[in-house]
């Protein structure tokens, strides 16, 4: 599993909005000025966090973007998810018949993968990455 530079900015998108968060919204082109992202590329990812929910938008000539809610309650799995789909290392087998070697691979081993992986990035809060919460209580993360 990779993730893709659509979820890379995404989440550096919404750090930045976080770490600004005392002004009511930013203009894309600011963050991607201090990201060093294309304007363009981040107008795309921001409708997808603006669909799900996790961004709002302010329309006119000052307009610009706004986290939907406070840093503390975006989780990012699920903008990761929005961003990038499921988050697994491989898809379920569906209707497809597994032979014993088949299962005893997937669930000894992708399976737990995909659960090590919906661990790390359920527990995360926007407000963690961003250093926005108390510095005992989190990590700062440079992505």
């Amino acid at each position: 599993m990779k993730i893709s530079a659509r979820g890379r900015y995404g989440i550096r998108l919404l750090i930045d909005l976080a770490e600004h968060s005392s002004e009511p919204h930013i203009a894309l082109a600011s963050v991607a000025e201090r990201q060093k992202i294309s304007v363009r590329y981040l107008e795309q990812v921001a409708v997808i966090l603006r669909r799900a929910g996790i961004i709002r938008s302010v329309k006119g000539a000052s307009g610009g973007y706004a986290l939907a809610m406070p840093s503390q309650e975006i989780i990012i799995g699920d903008a990761l998810r929005a961003l990038e789909g499921d988050m697994l290392v491989v898809d379920p087998p569906g209707n497809v018949k597994e032979n014993r070697l088949q299962r005893a691979i997937r669930v000894t081993v992708f399976d737990r993968l995909n659960e090590r992986i919906a661990q790390v990035i359920d527990r995360e809060t926007l407000a963690s990455l961003a250093g926005t919460v108390d510095p005992d209580e989190s990590y700062m993360y440079f992505i």
